[in-house]
């Protein structure tokens, strides 16, 4: 089975259970009336509506590089997380809305038992389905599993708040608590609206790989810096599950364009080694030449140019 193909049906999973918890928590809220289960069933639609956008996003970023979009269209993941983060925000607002209503008017609560057992069991479906796509998302590098076994997660630590809150009500008879529940379930969506939202712009602005990955690159460079070979302008990038890494690689000019090539091959080889996911350009310069160390700027614009004079007397 592809990469691809397990990706989309851990996702299927995902929209199947966001449906079966969306059935079981809108049954305890049916049968308690408590605004605090009505907050975690209205999270879990959010999480059915994230799962069919990533759906569609993973499958728009799996397509092969083509005509328009030459470096493939893995920054699609982004847009999934990004919506995501969108669709909790009016989750939180929706949810806040209901819960100051209900502050304002405090309402006993029903069948409170009954009602907790059935969000336990739906948020042990979301413990597990979210572990799966959080240990997946991080082995293939996907953001879009990441963000919804995130997203799941958070489900879970607020339905477990909600499940202390309502016990709490039914055993202190103190209404008031429920809605200040339900405004606490919205405000712990909203930094997780925030988090997904920060990652979804910074890989669309071309953020530079991980801490992590970054320091594999310097040590692999460094196993290259002999026999007068040096490195600069090394720039990294990550795009979906994909990263990019160009630099420059300085080689004596008395080399041999074959044996530089050669040299470059290498690096290459040994960085794709080192990250199997990542697409790797060298550019080679002469160590020797002064130019070679102008050349390290993103824009090459205001770069001195030799003449054909002075590259016939060298």
């Amino acid at each position: 089975m592809t990469d691809e193909r397990r990706l989309f049906r851990l996702l299927w999973l995902s929209v199947a259970a966001a449906v079966v918890t969306i059935g079981l928590k809108t049954g305890a809220w049916a049968l308690t009336g408590s605004v605090g289960l009505l907050s975690d069933a209205a999270e879990s639609i959010v999480n059915l509506v994230a799962a069919v956008v990533a759906l569609g996003a993973l499958r728009w970023a799996s397509k092969p590089p083509d005509d328009e979009h030459r470096f493939g269209h893995t920054k699609a993941e982004y847009f999934s997380a990004g919506a995501e983060g969108v669709m909790i925000f009016v989750a939180a607002v929706a949810i806040a809305w209901t819960a100051v209503g209900r502050l304002l008017d405090p309402q006993p609560l029903e069948t409170v038992g009954v009602g907790l057992i059935v969000t336990t069991v739906a948020s042990a479906i979301n413990l597990a389905v979210g572990l799966l796509l959080l240990r997946a998302g991080r082995r293939y590098r996907s953001i879009v599993l990441e963000a919804d076994g995130k997203h799941l997660m958070t489900d879970v630590w607020t339905s477990a708040g909600v499940i202390v809150g309502v016990a709490a009500v039914a055993l202190t008879g103190w209404y008031v608590l429920d809605p200040i529940i339900a405004l606490l379930v919205a405000a712990n969506i909203v930094r997780a609206g925030v988090g997904l939202l920060r990652r979804s712009g910074g890989g669309l602005m071309d953020r530079a790989v991980d801490p992590a990955e970054q320091k594999t690159i310097t040590d692999v460079l460094a196993g290259f810096e002999r026999d007068g070979v040096a490195f600069h302008a090394v720039r990294t990038r990550q795009s979906g599950r994909r990263s990019f890494v160009s630099l420059h690689l300085l080689v004596p000019g008395a080399w041999t364009v074959q044996r530089g090539h050669d040299e470059a091959e290498e690096v290459e080889a040994a960085l794709r080694r080192a990250i199997p996911h990542a697409t790797v350009f060298t550019h080679l310069e002469p160590i020797e030449d002064p130019v070679s160390y102008d050349d390290i700027g993103l824009d090459r614009a205001d770069m001195p140019v030799r003449s054909e004079e002075t590259r016939a007397d060298e």
